[in-house]
């Protein structure tokens, strides 16, 4: 018997999985578990409990499962550690059951973007693919649904630190930033290697993509003995005719969602895969021309007497909000905060002054924000909930600017996720529009 940590939708997923190839399995939730996963786990005669872990301390299991929301520091997963009983991710235990080539992404931004594009250039091409990990299906219930050629896996450090066996027949780290360190005893090495652990089981005939001018990745790299292929991706940008350049390849970004230069980086490494793969220019030019990313990301929710409201929700940390503040080309009002990571801001210091005009603080606690950026803007206000920054911001702003929420921080201090967030942003925007269009 296995025990499956966690029942959302990596812990469902595997359970699925397990069910499949006759695998007897035990979930055990320290919360409640969602209705609709409930009915189907009885249908699946599937074993289970929730607000708690009582029962599980009864059971000897082979191996756990473990949720990558939960943290090897909690009581539960201590005492199998003490036990001796091996603790693997979804992603390890989908692992022995896939058929299909892996291709796995990583980096603390921008991987969700590069794993939706690279799915959908391969989709595009007519390649039986799937996207799954930290986005889309769970990797296990999108093994256990169809036989499909090629898995494209966007993967959290949290997935990475629990694999043993785990080998991507592609891998690629986007970039690393000081990200989640309060899970890493607050080392920003200890994350750094949590990132790497994605090839560390690759081997010659396996691909490594990294962009060629990371210098953290490099030196990182070089410190390390590794068996893959390594592919350092080299690309120009021309910001001005938005084309893309990879080798032989030019490849126009004017038609697509994909603006700023961190979204070229995102495309040259996702490009540069497919190209790989052999798809041709004039295919992937199609595939990007027609892509769509997930809402929150640099997300154009209206204009509104010509001040344009952009939704960067997901921008929960420093460093994507940099790419936000950079891919901009008006003047900036700017709402940012919420539950702070040990945010050092300094690096947002130079696009600050250059581009915002304001500054409307969105948080529980917006001290630390007010007062470093203080000596540097006239006008910053502190707002506890997204209506009245959201005021604040329309005020502020005039024809010609851009209101961005690109908070820099996580939203749980005032909302469910940075969805929530978002959500709300984008439902008061588009209320306020259609209060104009009805005046």
């Amino acid at each position: 018997m296995i025990v499956i940590l966690g029942c959302g939708e990596s812990g469902f997923g595997a359970a699925m999985l397990a069910k499949q190839n006759a695998i007897p399995v035990f979930i055990s939730d320290n919360n409640a578990i969602n209705q609709d996963i409930k009915t189907q786990l009885i249908d699946l005669e599937i074993d289970f409990e929730e607000n708690g872990h009582e029962l599980v301390y009864d059971i000897s299991p082979q191996y756990i499962v473990k949720s990558p929301g939960i943290p090897n520091k909690v009581p539960v997963v201590n005492y199998f550690i003490s036990k001796g009983i091996p603790i693997i991710s979804e992603i390890e235990f989908g692992y022995q059951f896939c058929n299909g080539k892996i291709i796995a992404i990583t980096g603390s931004n921008g991987k969700t973007t590069t794993t939706n594009l690279l799915y959908h250039l391969l989709f595009s091409a007519g390649k039986k693919v799937v996207k799954s990990g930290n986005v889309g299906y769970s990797f296990c219930k999108a093994i256990a649904e169809n036989a499909y050629d090629y898995f494209v896996l966007e993967l959290s450090s949290f997935q990475l630190d629990d694999i043993k066996s785990f080998k991507p027949n592609i891998a690629a780290i986007l970039n690393i930033t000081p990200d989640h360190l309060d899970r890493y005893d607050y080392q920003f090495q200890n994350y750094i290697n949590s990132k790497f652990r994605i090839l560390k089981n690759q081997e010659s005939e396996d691909a490594f993509y990294y962009l060629k001018n990371d210098e953290l990745i490099s030196s990182n790299l070089r410190d390390l003995k590794v068996r893959t292929s390594v592919k350092a991706v080299e690309y120009t940008f021309d910001k001005n005719a938005e084309v893309l350049t990879l080798s032989n390849s030019n490849f126009n970004l004017e038609s697509s969602n994909l603006k700023g230069n961190h979204n070229a980086m995102n495309a040259a490494i996702a490009l540069s895969i497919a190209l790989d793969l052999n798809i041709k220019d004039e295919v992937l030019q199609e595939g990007l021309n027609s892509f769509v990313n997930d809402p929150h990301r640099l997300e154009k929710v209206a204009t509104i007497n010509g001040v344009d409201y952009i939704n960067d929700s997901k921008a929960t940390n420093v460093d994507s909000t940099f790419w936000a503040l950079d891919a901009m080309h008006k003047k900036i009002v700017w709402i940012v905060g919420g539950q702070d990571k040990g945010n050092d801001y300094s690096v947002l210091l130079p696009l600050v002054k250059s581009k915002v005009k304001a500054i409307v603080g969105l948080g529980v606690d917006n001290s630390k924000i007010i007062s470093y950026f203080n000596p540097y803007i006239k006008v910053i206000v502190d707002t506890k909930s997204i209506n009245d920054a959201i005021e604040y911001s329309s005020q502020l702003a005039e024809n010609g600017d851009v209101v961005l929420l690109s908070p820099a921080c996580a939203s749980f201090d005032l909302f469910k996720n940075y969805m929530d967030r978002g959500d709300q942003f984008k439902t008061i925007i588009n209320q306020k529009r259609l209060k104009e269009w009805n005046q």
